[in-house]
């Protein structure tokens, strides 16, 4: 296992996150599974465990804890708000009133007192930053939370949080957990040079764009994976972005081939190779699912490789920009770009 410092924090992490959305309702993951997953993984050296208060309604943080029980200090432990958690209109958001609940709310789960690295789910536009970082910035000094950082922020909400919170003297966020994957590298256009100004710490999530560089998808086979049971619009190869996806997957494989590389290893290397990477979040659902992707913990591509992949997949370039998740709200909405 590789370590690497989580942005200017001086907290070492390793190069693979073990992320726990699958624990629970979401990856039909009992306990006993999500225990054997979270100890396999420990034993592995992954040392940062990322979950959220949303994963299967709290379910997966209740089972994190049972999990790192008898290892809390062996573990950095992040988890995420501001995504709705039920039909209450303000149980959602990143004003101060839900955080200080939400926050009470997750530590309960997970049977902690502070967690080391808290995040907005995502950017919530009906709140003002300095609401969000005031609030972050009392439950830090609370000591609650180690420190707090963004998911999928788009570049300019990055920018602007930390703009305010020089300006307003809080503390900042200290990482952003992006979508960026091969198949997907919008990233490498605006957030990354962002991140990388600011010395951010990046944990990146769905490195193998929700199964499709697992392995498991290929051309000429039934797509079978579990998220295509429930999100079939994205398995569609009826779908331009899906046909695309799927002639670079054949391509890619070619190139994961000739070099003796699993795909699994092929794609983690991939996103473990941008220096503005910390690290990337993997989901096992099984324990087989673990053990294929800790064969990539020592993975590093030489520069043969990376260009292989750069001439299948350009720089920058989002094979399917409808499945971004920091869009400009405006861009979604016509009503928010007409006067």
């Amino acid at each position: 296992m590789q370590y690497r410092s989580l942005g200017r924090t001086g907290v070492q992490v390793s190069t693979l996150v073990l992320g726990a959305m699958n624990f629970g309702r979401i990856g039909n993951t009992t306990q006993e599974e999500a225990t054997a997953i979270v100890g396999a993984a420990l034993d592995a050296g992954i040392n940062l465990i990322d979950t959220a208060d949303v994963y299967s309604g709290g379910q997966s943080e209740e089972m994190v804890g049972k999990a790192i029980a008898g290892r809390r200090d062996d573990v950095v432990l992040a988890t995420k708000a501001t995504l709705p958690m039920g039909d209450e209109r303000n149980h959602r958001g990143g004003s101060r009133r839900w955080l200080v609940t939400a926050l009470d709310d997750s530590l309960r789960r997970l049977g902690v007192d502070h967690v080391d690295l808290y995040q907005m789910h995502r950017w919530d536009p009906t709140t003002s930053d300095e609401e969000t970082l005031s609030a972050l910035t009392d439950l830090q000094r609370a000591g609650k939370i180690r420190y707090f950082g963004s998911s999928t922020f788009p570049a300019h909400r990055i920018v602007q949080a930390q703009w305010t919170a020089r300006e307003r003297h809080l503390s900042r966020y200290v990482t952003e957990q992006p979508s960026y994957s091969i198949l997907q590298r919008g990233i490498e256009t605006h957030v990354l040079p962002v991140t990388q100004e600011y010395g951010m710490g990046v944990l990146a999530w769905s490195p193998l764009a929700s199964g499709w560089l697992s392995g498991a998808i290929r051309a000429g086979q039934e797509i079978t994976t579990n998220r295509s049971g429930f999100m079939r619009q994205r398995y569609d190869i009826s779908v331009p972005a899906n046909r695309a996806k799927l002639e670079a997957v054949e391509r890619l494989a070619t190139v994961a081939d000739e070099a003796g590389l699993s795909m699994i290893q092929l794609a983690l290397g991939f996103v473990t190779a941008h220096p503005g990477v910390t690290s990337a979040i993997i989901g096992p659902r099984t324990a087989d699912h673990l053990r294929s992707q800790l064969a990539a913990a020592d993975t590093v591509l030489p520069t043969d490789v990376l260009d292989a992949i750069d001439a299948i997949v350009a720089p920058g370039v989002d094979l399917a920009p409808d499945e971004k998740h920091d869009t400009p709200p405006a861009l979604l909405d016509p009503a928010l770009r007409r006067r």
